[in-house]
């Protein structure tokens, strides 16, 4: 589980699976899946194994059922079985259509003992974003807000005119820990009012790792290409309900939405149909509030900065678990979810 970490945030859509091979009480080999399209955690656990001749001798523990089918890869099942490795241990089996016990059945034909359901339940939090996208045919949604210690999201508009500058809530060691969570997710959302108010870049340029996909609200193409979300240097898609193609910008995706209906549950469908495993929502309030109405979020993470608005945007209001909560220096970060 430690190993399949280090592929959180360039594995998507496949998921970020750990595996380490055992002989004679020592590990001879481990690796986790490759960025998306590279080989999967197995085959590069088997490939770190120097004497390949141990292998038919060895142990093979590994977070998530081995896939047994041809994808960007070959099935990892097959190569298990290749090389006579005799027992295989497995946290999780795999909801994907595709394997759904088809690896595990391809292992026990070659002759491989498998045992099923090792820390169970830490590889379903280990493998939350796959097993959400794959069992709830969306993808895992986070939803992330900054809020005055007086519950406002955004000083009021009249503020707002007088000074346009963005209002920052929280401290840049926050913002940091933002930008690492881009770096996690596949994709991150918005509405059109902040693009519009802020002109944010939703990037990682306070950390180091890639960009996310823009997901952009913008029901009647509001947003110009002088704003930073159009420049193209990251796939960008637009959700939007004009149907006139002579109004998009070329190298932008669009998807057509019913903004006169309840919005989150049609994002969803659009984000699944993309392969999109995972999304931050940063909002704004209207956004974040129309997850949290239609139930559709799995984690919020809030941050709570020492200033007041006494007036303005009110953060978004819910009902969560409270999972941590951790002082970053002026700001108190708590992270919900949703049971």
């Amino acid at each position: 589980m430690e190993l399949a970490k280090k592929g959180l945030g360039t594995t998507a859509p496949n998921p970020m699976v750990g595996c380490v091979i055992v002989h004679g009480g020592k590990i001879i080999g481990e690796g986790f899946t490759s960025p998306y399209g590279g080989p999967h955690a197995e085959v590069n656990a088997i490939n770190a194994v120097k004497e390949k001749n141990l292998l038919k001798e060895a142990s093979l523990y590994v977070t998530l059922e081995p896939c047994s089918h041809y994808g960007k890869t070959p099935p990892c099942a097959d190569l298990i079985a290749h090389h006579n490795i005799p027992e295989v241990y497995i946290g999780l089996k795999d909801p994907h259509l595709k394997v759904a016990g088809k690896g595990i059945k391809k292992l026990e034909a070659a002759g491989c003992k498998v045992t099923v359901g090792i820390l169970e339940q830490e590889c379903r939090e280990l493998h939350k974003r796959f097993l959400t996208f794959q069992e709830k045919k969306r993808p895992y949604i986070i939803l992330k807000w900054a809020e005055t210690q007086d519950g406002f999201m955004a000083p009021d508009k009249t503020q707002r005119n007088s000074d346009p500058e963005p209002y920052w809530i929280t401290n840049p060691y926050s913002r940091q820990v933002v930008h690492q969570w881009r770096s996690e997710e596949q994709a991150i959302l918005v509405g059109t009012n902040t693009v519009l108010e802020d002109n944010p870049k939703l990037s990682t340029r306070d950390w180091v790792g890639k960009n996310p996909i823009r997901v952009i609200l913008d029901k009647d193409l509001r947003i110009g290409t002088d704003f930073h979300v159009m420049d193209k240097s990251v796939k960008t898609m637009v959700l939007t309900q004009e149907k006139d193609t002579s109004k998009y910008i070329d190298g932008i995706d669009y998807e057509i939405m019913d903004y006169s209906k309840p919005i989150a549950s049609q994002i969803c469908n659009h984000l699944h149909k993309h392969s999109i495993t995972s999304v931050m929502v940063e909002g704004g309030a209207k956004t974040l509030q129309s997850f949290l109405d239609e139930g559709l979020w799995d984690e919020a993470r809030v941050f709570v900065g020492p200033n007041r608005f006494e007036s303005g945007i009110p953060a978004p209001k819910f009902k969560g678990k409270l999972k941590s909560t951790q002082k970053i220096v002026s700001d108190t970060l708590s992270i919900y979810t949703h049971d």
